[in-house]
Formats: structure tokens, C-alpha cells, sequence
């Protein structure tokens, strides 16, 4: 996968009509059009940089990664705009291992305007990070992820998964002219590796070799060398019967160290018509080297490989004649072994990315890729203590909002947080109490409100708890309350809601939340039934008396009735025997 930083759409490029993707994967920058330092550089016209105040560390993430061996190459290059700085410095890490540091001049080398390193990639991500170091603002033309055979430059038992080989030196010799492995017509395992020309060691020390001959075993596993670089060389002279080789290295590291021979002077027939010695540093590492013989044959590619410890600043690469014709070589590698960073676990990077989303931190904190690695480029604000089995997280005062988020719980090997003097709000999450390691604990000067997790008495290992000056509330947990007693030192003050301990007020009847919402629901219903009882008490008074109102307004023609009703019963019972019944009478008129 190669990637065109800054560009919105796909792109290719000749004369190989190489795709470069579109960018994507990076945590911050600018897109912006760029200057190319080098004719090297592939010809794209954009860049991503990034600026000093979107924080120190940024990175790209490339997720999707198969599993597998790979040669990663980063391209820098020159904002195309005056007011900036035309030559930043600056650090590049992979997986958290740093690889490379920019030098003043870069601009000026071909092979200085790329870095480049072999790496396993496991776990399916990639992570290429930029650190700045005040001098200018890191800036990218172009990424590349290309996959290598999973036995690429094996270089003895110290080869592994734990080992990063960063590219320091890669020449061609006896040629002016600079080549990748695609403009060499090689294998796409080789990783399209660059190799940069040397014609000659030195004024008069040697005499350029080459052939159209085609060389045998050169494109094989697990390297695949493209046959056209065994095609040129170098042959030391009378005048400088020594073929050497002096590049400048850091000191005190290790160094793959990778010689590249094939018979291809016509005058060598036979073996042991030319035999010679290889010293590094002046020591013998090789002795008496007869490439035909060790081949098998001319026109045939032959690989040696050792690794040294070079103390020095420099790294002296000398053939030394020893028999027959004048030393010759083909082509130099030269690696730099570095122990691959132990990361940070990735439940711990996605705890602190929860708490970096949940806290709002500035950009100026940038906190991407590893907070712990490289040691270099720790995270503002994260100690991670690697000579002991915590880290600390000191946040204090840097104007933080949000909350506590419940991942905060995944930092098992947290000894110290310190968010205090911030505007922190909400609750304190009871996950917090699962941090055992836990033995500083400050909270002090927020917003926190709600009562203190009885959780926070599982932490054993507390020895300073500060919790003052927040707006919590409710009785403080007895297990904190008898730490007290053994040395810690805890700060409640300043909350006016809490109690329980000395130096607080004293608790009323401890109610739980559930008893609590009870009993409100138990008042409220209660208020409830009141208003309605009082309602129905109103109503059923209010019809009585409409009722005596009409009483009292019918009461003289009933008392005329009365008397009415009364003489007509009378009048009856005086004529009942003197009357006859209707039947009597004749027929009825009644309905």
C-alpha cells in the first residue's frame, strides 16, 4: 500500500504507474502543496503537516494490515510556501520504536529524504508516528507499507519479531546511476528497495566494472535481488590495492551488514585467481573470500552477512586483496538492529484515548499512538515509570471539562492520577475502585457531585485521597473512614453534603437511593390523596347546603299541602259508610 499524504483522490505516478491512495489514517495535520527535496521522491504534489500546536506527537493508523513481514518507507518533504521553515528535523517511530532522526542538511542527500525499516506487523495495525523537536513542522509527501518475505535479511538467532532492521546505507557500485528495485525490473517481495550509486570509493582508489551478462541465483527467496545490481562493481587498483568503504553511524548500536559479490571481470576464470579478506573497523570477519569458488560459477550472485557492534562514529568496510587479481564488489547494505519497544497494552491506549475523548484534552496534549513508547515521546502528562510496575497520570490544572468515563478501569497499572483544579463534573465512576494499584488519588477542585463509590474502599494500596473542594454528598465509606487510622492521608473538606467521619458533620438515618426515591414517591402520592379527599369533602358540603337553601325557600306551600292532605283524609273516613263505589256508579272514564 503506498500512500499520497495530503491527496483527496488516488493517484498514479510514472514511469512504474505506481497507485498512491488517497490520504487517510492520520490523527491531525494540514494538507498542503509540496516541494520535493530530491528527484528520488516520488513526483506527487501534496504533503500533510503537522503543526506544533495540534501537539508534539502525530500519527497514522492503518488498520486492516495482514500479518505478515514488511518494509515501511516514509518520504519527507517542503511545505511549498514561503513563510515556512524549508528544512524541519524531526523523529519518526514505528510501532513505537523510534527509527530515525532527521539531520540538518537532509535536503542536500538522496538517501536522506526517506526513512526506512523492516518490521513484523501482527496485530492487523500499523502505527508510523512524527515527533517534533522545535525545529520546523514535521511534513509528509508519501507512506509505504510494502509486504517482504517472512525470512527477509535473516541475520542469525538474534533475528526475530522483537527486531527492527532500519535501512542506514543501500549501494549500487560502479554505477552514476540511482535505481529502485522496480526500475530494476525486480520481484515485488523485495520490498522496491532504493539503491543509491557509487562509482567510486575515492579519487584513483578503484575502476568501475560491469557486464550484460545475465547472473545467476540473484532474484531468489527470501531476498529476491534484482539481477541488474550483480550487473555493475568496483575493482581496487595497483595504486590503491584496498577497497574501502567509510560511512558515517550512530555509536554504540549494532549493525547487518549485508556484501554483495559476482565474478564479472573478464579476466577471472578460475577460482582462486582472485582472494581477498573483509575487516570492519580494521577487525577480520571474513577470511580469504574466493567468490568463484564460493558461487559456483561467474555470473553468479554470492551474499555475505554478518552483524557488529560498532562503538564509534564510523563504520570502515575494507577488502583486502590476498591472492591473484584485486578485490571487487557489487553492492552494500548496511542496517541498523534496534530492539523493537515493548507497547503499551492495547486495553490501557484505549482506556487513556476514552479518558483524552471524555476530558476534552487540547490539542496541544496530541496524545496519539503509544503513550509509553518511544521512551523519547512519552505523552504529555503520562509517567510510565518503566523501572517500576505503575505509571502516573498528572493532569492537574490544565483547564480539563467532561467526566470520569467508566474505562478509566482498564489502567490496571496505574499508581497515580491527578486531574485536579479542572472542571471535571458528574460522578466519581465506581470502576475507579477496581485499580488496585491505585496509591494516589486526586480529585480535589472540580465539579464532582454524588456520593463517594463504597468501591474506592477496595483500594487497599491508597495512601493520599483528595476529594475536597467537589459538590459530593452522602456519608463517607467506612472502609476509607478506618484508613485513617493507619497513616493515610484523605481530604473530604469542602463538600457540603458529605458526613460520617471526624471532621465532618454527623449522619442522619442512612437511606439508600431506592429508599430514598420511596419515600418521595410515598409523599407525593400521599399529597396526592389529600388534595383529592379535600376536593371530594368541598363538593359533597356544598350540595348539602344548595339543598337546605331549597328547603328553606318551598317551606310555607308545603305546610299549605300538609293541611290540604290532611282535610281530604278527614272528609273520607267521615263519608265512608254514605258513599258507593264507582263500579257502582256505572262504567269508569279512568285510562
Amino acid at each position: 500500500m503506498r500512500i499520497s499524504c495530503g491527496a483527496r483522490q488516488n493517484v498514479r505516478t510514472a514511469p512504474t504507474y505506481a497507485l498512491w491512495y488517497k490520504d487517510f489514517g492520520y490523527t491531525g495535520g494540514i494538507p498542503a502543496n509540496a516541494t520535493t527535496p530530491s528527484f528520488i521522491t516520488p513526483p506527487l504534489k501534496t504533503l500533510r503537516y503537522f503543526p506544533l500546536s495540534e501537539g508534539p506527537e502525530n500519527c497514522y493508523g492503518i488498520n486492516r494490515v495482514p500479518k505478515g513481514h514488511y518494509t515501511l518507507r516514509i518520504f519527507f518533504g517542503l511545505i511549498k510556501q514561503p513563510d515556512f521553515d524549508n528544512e524541519p528535523l524531526f523523529e519518526i517511530s514505528v510501532e513505537g520504536t523510534l527509527i530515525h532522526s532527521l539531520k540538518s542538511g537532509w535536503t542536500n542527500h538522496d538517501d536522506q529524504v526517506f526513512a526506512e525499516a523492516l518490521v513484523f506487523l501482527l496485530d492487523g495495525t500499523v502505527s508510523i508516528c512524527f515527533h517534533s523537536t522545535g525545529h520546523g513542522d514535521p511534513a509528509i509527501i508519501s507512506i509505504e507499507i510494502l509486504q517482504v518475505d517472512d525470512k527477509a535479511y535473516y541475520s542469525g538467532p538474534e533475528w526475530g519479531k522483537g527486531v527492527i532492521l532500519k535501512t542506514t546505507s543501500r549501494l549500487t557500485c560502479g554505477t552514476s546511476k540511482p535505481r529502485f528495485d522496480e526500475d530494476y525490473s525486480g520481484d515485488h517481495w523485495g520490498g522496491d528497495r532504493y539503491w543509491e550509486p557509487i562509482r567510486t570509493f575515492g579519487q584513483n582508489a578503484d575502476e568501475p566494472r560491469s557486464t550484460e551478462n545475465s547472473i545467476k541465483q540473484a532474484s531468489d527467496a527470501p531476498n529476491f535481488y534484482p539481477e541488474a545490481l550483480y550487473q555493475s562493481a568496483v575493482v581496487s587498483t595497483d595504486s590503491q590495492p584496498d577497497l574501502a568503504y567509510t560511512i558515517d553511524v550512530d555509536p554504540n548500536k549494532n549493525y547487518s551488514i549485508w556484501l554483495h559479490f559476482a565474478e564479472i571481470d573478464a579476466f577471472v576464470t578460475d577460482a582462486g585467481q582472485r582472494v581477498f579478506d573483509v575487516l570492519l573497523n580494521g577487525d577480520t570477519i571474513f577470511k580469504e573470500i574466493d567468490i568463484l569458488k564460493m558461487s559456483g560459477d561467474r555470473y553468479t550472485a554470492l551474499v555475505l552477512n554478518t552483524t557488529v557492534a560498532v562503538s564509534g562514529r564510523t563504520l570502515t568496510i575494507t577488502l583486502h586483496p590476498k591472492e591473484g587479481h584485486h578485490a571487487i564488489i557489487n553492492a552494500i547494505e548496511i542496517f541498523q538492529v534496534i530492539a523493537a519497544e515493548s507497547k503499551t497494552s492495547s486495553a490501557e491506549v484505549r482506556a487513556l484515548q476514552a479518558l483524552k475523548r471524555s476530558l476534552g484534552l487540547p490539542n496541544r496534549f496530541a496524545w496519539n499512538g503509544d503513550p509509553c513508547v518511544p521512551k523519547e515521546h512519552p505523552w504529555s502528562g503520562a509517567d510510565c515509570q518503566f523501572d517500576k510496575s505503575g505509571s502516573k497520570c498528572d493532569l492537574a490544572n490544565q483547564g480539563l471539562k467532561g467526566f470520569l468515563p467508566d474505562d478509566i478501569s482498564k489502567l490496571i497499572h496505574l499508581q497515580s492520577l491527578n486531574l485536579s483544579g479542572n472542571t471535571i463534573h458528574g460522578v466519581i465512576p465506581s470502576s475507579l475502585g477496581t485499580i488496585t494499584s491505585l496509591e494516589l488519588l486526586d480529585l480535589s477542585y472540580n465539579f464532582l457531585n454524588g456520593s463517594i463509590p463504597e468501591s474506592l474502599g477496595n483500594l487497599t494500596a491508597l495512601r493520599r485521597l483528595n476529594l475536597n473542594g467537589n459538590s459530593l454528598s452522602g456519608r463517607v465509606p467506612g472502609a476509607l473512614g478506618g484508613r485513617l487510622l493507619n497513616g493515610a492521608s484523605f481530604n473530604f473538606t469542602d463538600n457540603a453534603g458529605l458526613c460520617g467521619i471526624p471532621g465532618l458533620p454527623t449522619c442522619g438515618p442512612h437511606l439508600s437511593a431506592g429508599a430514598k426515591v420511596g419515600i418521595a414517591f410515598g409523599v407525593s402520592l400521599s399529597f396526592s390523596l389529600l388534595v383529592i379527599c379535600s376536593v371530594c369533602y368541598w363538593k359533597r358540603r356544598q350540595n348539602i347546603l344548595r339543598a337546605q337553601q331549597i328547603a328553606a325557600r318551598g317551606a310555607p306551600y308545603a305546610k299549605a299541602r300538609t293541611q290540604f292532605s290532611h282535610d281530604i283524609q278527614m272528609s273520607r273516613h267521615h263519608n265512608h259508610g254514605h258513599t258507593r263505589t264507582a263500579a257502582e256508579n256505572g262504567p269508569s272514564l279512568l285510562s
